[in-house]
């Protein structure tokens, strides 16, 4: 079988002749082949997005050219999981997503573009906005670059999607340092504390009122293994991703009635590129590696954007208040 950008990184280092190309490549850099081990299941592609820009992408197309004799093959739509959009899922429907500049909220923003919805994309990086929206010149896309921590950016993105609002996405998101509780700083705590939670909160309480008098609606919140467990992240990170789950199940009774279904999804591994903050946490990092080195797998932008396209779509008509772990089966352990 041919080795191509959707082969696995296992594939490609278990193959005679792609595993010597991926450690020459890494002998490059100084990276040791085991440092890939909790991504073997991802694709070869996955190393542009997980290298944060570092890695462009001619290095993985000249990979694939050399393991195949100057050729690029096509790749073989039966190796591994492939994205299914669904046609019209969406159509009709305005849907804002928060994040949209890159990872897990564009992953989502483009599948509900992609599945007819008018989508409202809003990120604080503008540029990335932008090239988000040119990359998919046919969809009904609407951008709006804001700080969600400031109630103007809020208010612009209700103004921006107008009377009608049928979903909403809060993806946005941020890491903290790994400190535990006795080292977590003013500054860490509330940047977090406000982009992970109250932000959310905000732009949810301000979706409300259009989907109270419409009698409908649905909103996806994006919590975290670190909503779910203590031993996944530091102390700001799992206090707001908890609070998420709070959040999420208080609106889901409070409005399920009203026909405004609530959920969230809880993502595992995820190699999105999101940069970790500087100056980490020794203890909180050395104390938390036994058990983040129990992840079972590491998942794609495009993997959790399925979970969470399902949870806002009509698909999950019967659902309201359900915390929904994607995380390769981590939460079972």
């Amino acid at each position: 079988m041919a080795l191509t950008a959707q082969s696995s990184i296992g594939d490609w280092l278990d193959d005679p002749t792609g595993g010597e190309l991926i450690r020459g490549l890494l002998a490059q850099t100084g990276a040791n082949p085991d440092q890939l081990a909790p991504v073997r299941n991802l694709p070869l592609q996955q190393l542009v997005v997980m290298s944060q820009g570092a890695m462009p992408q001619s290095v993985v197309d000249d990979l694939v050219r050399a393991a195949n004799g100057g050729e690029i093959p096509e790749d073989d739509a039966s190796a591994g999981w492939n994205e299914q959009v669904t046609a019209g899922r969406f159509a009709g429907k305005t849907v804002i997503v928060t994040g949209a500049a890159s990872g897990i909220g564009r992953a989502t923003a483009s599948r509900i573009a992609r599945e007819g919805g008018r989508v409202v994309a809003v990120d604080i990086a503008a540029d990335k906005l932008d090239a988000f929206k040119n990359a998919l010149p046919d969809a009904d896309i609407v951008t709006v670059a804001g700080d969600l921590t400031e109630q103007e950016s809020v208010d612009a993105v209700v103004a921006a999607a107008g009377e009608r609002i049928d979903g909403l996405a809060n993806v946005a998101g941020i890491n903290d340092d790994f400190s535990p509780a006795g080292e977590t700083s003013d500054a860490t705590w509330d940047r977090v504390i406000a982009i992970n939670l109250t932000a959310p909160f905000k732009l949810m309480r301000a979706v409300l009122p259009a989907m109270t008098a419409a009698g409908r609606g649905s909103i996806l919140n994006v919590t975290s293994e670190a909503g779910l467990r203590g031993n996944a992240s530091g102390n700001a990170y799992t206090s707001s991703k908890h609070g998420v789950v709070g959040m999420t199940k208080s609106a889901a009774f409070m409005y399920g009635p009203q026909g405004i279904r609530v959920n969230a999804v809880a993502p595992g591994g995820v190699a999105t590129g999101i940069p970790m903050p500087p100056n980490m946490s020794q203890a909180g990092s050395a104390r938390l590696a036994p058990f983040q080195g129990a992840i079972p797998t590491i998942a794609t932008a495009e993997e959790l954007a399925a979970s969470i396209t399902f949870l806002l779509s009509d698909d999950s008509v019967n659902i309201n208040g359900a915390i929904l772990a994607s995380d390769g089966g981590w939460s079972v352990q």
